[in-house]
C-alpha cells in the first residue's frame, strides 16, 4: 500500500478513523444516560464544554484568512449546534439501537457527497463494500428486540437529518485541512461551534443545572465530551486528511455496530444470530474497501 503525499502511511489514517468510529459508538449510550436528568440542549452543551476543556492544552492561535474564517464558522455551525441538537433530539424520541441503525446510512451519504463535491472516485467494489457494511448494521439491530420505550419515525428521521448536515461539516473541514493542521481546524471548530451552541441553549433552555446532577450523569457527560467528541473529532479529521473521505466512510459503521451492541448488552435488548452476520459484513467491508481499488495517493492527488 502506497503512502500519502505527505509521507504518512494510509494504514495510520484508516486506523485513526477506525478508533474514532469505536469511540463514537459509545456516544448514544452516554447520551441516553445524560438525558435522564437533562434536556437535549443542556446535555449537548455540557458535552461540548467538556470537549473544549480537552483541547485547551493544545490550543494554538490560528492563521486563517477571512474566507477561511467564514468556512470554519459555517462548518462549526453545521457540525455543532445544528447536527447535535437534531441528532440528540432524535435520540430522545427513539431507542439507542434504532438511532444506531440510522447512523449506518452515513457512509453512503458521505461517499455520495464526496463523489459529487470533491470528485473522489469509488469503484464498484467500494460501493458494494459500503452497501454490505450498511446491511450489516441493519442485521445487528434487527437481531435485537427493543425495550418498553420504543422507537418513533420522527426520532429516526431526525437522526438521518443530522447525518445529512454532518456531510457539510465533514467536507468543509476536509477543505480547510488542505492548508491547516487537523489540530487547529478541530480545536477552533469546536470552540466556535460551542459558542454558537451556548447562545442558542441559553435563549431556549436557560442556564444548565449544576447541583442536581448525579455522579453517573457527570461521568457520562465527561466521557461524551472528552472521548466521544474531542478525541474522535481530532482522530477523524486527522484520518481523512491522509485518506479519501469516501473510503474512510466505512469506518463510520463501527459507530452504529458498537452502539447497537451497547444497547443490547446494557439496555436489555437481545442479540440474535443475524447480528453476528452483520458484524462479519462490516469487518469484511472494511477489508475490501481499504485493500482494493486505486491507491490512496492517486485518489488524494486527483
Amino acid at each position: 500500500m502506497s503512502k500519502s503525499k505527505i509521507g504518512v502511511h494510509p494504514a495510520l489514517g484508516y486506523g485513526a478513523c477506525a478508533l474514532a468510529g469505536c469511540l463514537w459508538g459509545t456516544g448514544f449510550y452516554f447520551g441516553k444516560i445524560a438525558l435522564t436528568q437533562l434536556t437535549v440542549g443542556h446535555m449537548v452543551l455540557y458535552r461540548f464544554l467538556f470537549a473544549c476543556i480537552g483541547f485547551l492544552p493544545v490550543l494554538r492561535l490560528p492563521r486563517f484568512t477571512g474566507r477561511e474564517w467564514i468556512l470554519l464558522l459555517a462548518a462549526s455551525f453545521l457540525g455543532v449546534p445544528v447536527q447535535f441538537i437534531l441528532q440528540f433530539t432524535g435520540l430522545s424520541l427513539t431507542t439507542v439501537s434504532h438511532a444506531a441503525l440510522m447512523v449506518g446510512t452515513m457512509p453512503v451519504i458521505l461517499a455520495i457527497g464526496a463523489t459529487i463535491f470533491t470528485h473522489e472516485r469509488l469503484d464498484w467494489k467500494g460501493w458494494l463494500a459500503l452497501l454490505g457494511s450498511t446491511i450489516g448494521v441493519g442485521l445487528i439491530v434487527i437481531g435485537g428486540t427493543h425495550g418498553a420505550g420504543g422507537s418513533t419515525y420522527a426520532g429516526d428521521l431526525l437522526v438521518v437529518a443530522s447525518l445529512v448536515v454532518a456531510l457539510g461539516w465533514i467536507l468543509l473541514n476536509q477543505h480547510l485541512m488542505k492548508g491547516h493542521s487537523p489540530l487547529v481546524v478541530t480545536a477552533w471548530g469546536l470552540f466556535t461551534g460551542t459558542a454558537m451552541l451556548a447562545g442558542w441553549v441559553a435563549l431556549r433552555d436557560g442556564v444548565p443545572p449544576v447541583h442536581d446532577l448525579s455522579m453517573r450523569v457527570w461521568l457520562a457527560l465527561a466521557a461524551s465530551g472528552l472521548l466521544c467528541t474531542a478525541a474522535t473529532t481530532l482522530l477523524w479529521n486527522w484520518g481523512i486528511h491522509h485518506v479519501p473521505a469516501s473510503r474512510a466512510g466505512v469506518f463510520l459503521n463501527i459507530e452504529p455496530a458498537l452502539g447497537s451492541i451497547l444497547g443490547v448488552k446494557l439496555l436489555g435488548e437481545q442479540l440474535g444470530r443475524s447480528a453476528w452476520l452483520g458484524g462479519a459484513l462490516i469487518i469484511g467491508a472494511a477489508v475490501v474497501l481499504t485493500t482494493t481499488g486505486k491507491s490512496e495517493a492517486e485518489v488524494i492527488l486527483e
